[in-house]
């Protein structure tokens, strides 16, 4: 199923997309919603970012010739941090660069979507909890992580999360391909068959150090070939399997 959030008449619900067509959800399907309305007529103008959670967490250096593009030893054990979600912006909205910043760059990744709550899961029961898949992009201000020591400020921003453009349900999660295209242009362009960890094993892990709760998102990393983000562009995240999600970049008010 192709799970989307969209925006009629001023009023944001889940749909499950029929093609040109779309059904609307009584409530998120993460909280046991289930599909009720008519169907109607969608478009992309009225896509939104297709999730509402209660924490981001991050995997970093998931890709190794992503941690040795920048100088950094891949880790023994996935490497965590959050995201808030004030930073999440969904298809065609605009991550917005920062002036504390001067080098702002991609980070396109596969998303995972938490379905039910999740405590202590083993690997083996791990993909038992995922609603489904999206795409990601870990936007990050590279000088201030460097600067700060911490990750928060950088990858934190607001409108430093893109997402979307809908969450795919039926998907083998193991070898996708993962690119960054700016401009039309790749930048990076990797598959998660290259993941140091691999879904089962970040949904395991992650859940032994925080509960996670129905809609939660795990940003699973990014291959090598981050690059810088420029005032005007179109930055778009292409997973295999499940779309195309893409928002402009814009200079700060």
């Amino acid at each position: 199923m192709r799970i989307a959030v969209l925006e009629k008449d001023g009023r944001r619900s889940f749909y499950a997309l029929e093609g040109d067509r779309a059904r609307r959800f009584d409530r998120a399907p993460y909280e046991g919603g289930v599909v009720s309305g008519e169907l109607v007529a969608w478009s992309e103008s009225e896509l939104r970012a297709p999730v509402r959670p209660t924490k981001i967490v991050c995997i970093g250096r998931n890709y190794a010739a992503h941690a040795k593009e920048l100088g950094n030893e891949v880790p023994a054990e996935p490497l965590m941090f959050f995201k808030p979600p004030s930073s999440i912006i969904g298809p065609g909205e605009s991550v917005v660069l920062r002036a504390e910043s001067e080098k702002v760059e991609h980070e396109a990744e596969l998303g995972v979507v938490i379905g039910k709550r999740a405590s202590r899961v083993t690997r083996e029961e791990a993909l038992g909890v995922v609603l489904g898949y999206t795409c990601v992009c870990d936007v990050t201000a590279r000088d201030l992580q460097k600067k700060d020591g911490q990750w928060s400020r950088a990858k934190g921003f607001d409108t430093f999360c893109p997402v979307g453009p809908w969450i795919e349900t039926d998907l083998d999660p193991s070898d996708l391909s993962v690119r960054c295209l700016v401009d039309g242009a790749v930048r990076q362009d990797g598959r998660t068959s290259q993941m140091m960890f691999d879904v089962p094993a970040l949904v395991a892990y992650v859940s032994r150090a925080f509960t996670l709760e129905p809609g939660d998102l795990i940003a699973t990393g990014t291959p090598e070939g981050v690059g810088p983000l420029a005032a005007k562009n179109r930055l778009t995240v292409a997973i295999e399997r499940i779309g195309e999600l893409t928002v402009h970049v814009a200079q700060p008010a």
